[in-house]
């Protein structure tokens, strides 16, 4: 359900959001990317769809942002199976060029989604951006888990109150998420506490590998439900500080991130 904003007595309330977000005329309203499983109309069997779900590729995008070196290292994939697959995945995307005025047209989905705070957004040049990777950092208690909760009950505003007109995916490394602060935040903003936190999909990651498991479980459903618009991870590094330590551990823990980062783009 979406969040209702509730008005004053004696005062009419305002058009509830409907439950996708209201399309615009002059914007084309095809998918941000396609779902892996169409695959399966190019000539790919289901069994090694499957595989590439396991390895965390869940979009036709991620297939063409993956390499060959690194398809192959996935259980069961020959040379002959990642050709056809890379094949099959340029037929359904199509070619990579595209005019300034496509480009232009596809960066007016991109949705800016406020933080709350005037100043915070004017610096940012509006709010955080969607279909990008933002890190916050700072030292301890400088409000960063505050606003990993402001940005959740804000996502799911309508767009023109500077929301995003969607659902927030939520992972905790720190088990810092606390429903009774969602549900204040959302008073705050004139929004239903429980149908707030209704629209939140929560996770809680006990470790690295944990987490990445659950992210990769965010991007299936990021493919299969569109009403998605924003993944939020508090922290991103705590779990991989603890499970990687130490200058021997250093690469293998970059390569980890970096496999994050990458899902982050596949996700778009």
């Amino acid at each position: 359900m979406a969040p209702r904003r509730t008005a004053p007595e004696g005062s009419m309330p305002p058009p509830s959001r409907a439950t996708t977000p209201p399309a615009m005329d002059d914007i084309d309203e095809t998918p941000f990317f396609d779902n892996v499983d169409e695959l399966q109309q190019q000539g790919i069997n289901m069994q090694d769809i499957l595989k590439l779900k396991s390895a965390a590729i869940n979009t036709v995008s991620g297939v063409v942002m993956t390499t060959r070196r690194q398809l192959l290292k996935i259980k069961g994939m020959s040379e002959a199976k990642v050709e056809k697959i890379k094949e099959a995945a340029q037929k359904i995307t199509g070619s990579s060029f595209a005019t300034g005025i496509e480009v232009q047209d596809r960066r007016r989905r991109v949705l800016v989604i406020s933080t709350g705070s005037k100043s915070v957004d004017s610096i940012l040049g509006g709010g955080l951006m969607s279909q990008s990777i933002t890190e916050v950092y700072g030292e301890y208690r400088t409000g960063k888990t505050q606003l990993a909760h402001t940005l959740c009950v804000l996502s799911q505003l309508p767009q023109e109150l500077g929301g995003a007109a969607g659902k927030v995916a939520y992972i905790d490394t720190e088990g810092t998420f606390r429903p009774d602060r969602i549900r204040a935040i959302a008073d705050r903003f004139g929004v239903d506490g429980s149908t707030a936190l209704e629209n939140i999909l929560y996770a809680r990651a006990f470790n690295s590998e944990h987490q990445m498991e659950l992210i990769n479980e965010c991007s299936i459903r990021f493919a299969e439900d569109k009403d998605f618009r924003i993944m939020i991870v508090d922290s991103i590094m705590a779990l991989f500080r603890v499970d990687y330590s130490g200058r021997g551990e250093l690469s293998e823990r970059q390569q980890k991130v970096r496999v994050l980062s990458r899902s982050g783009y596949d996700e778009r």
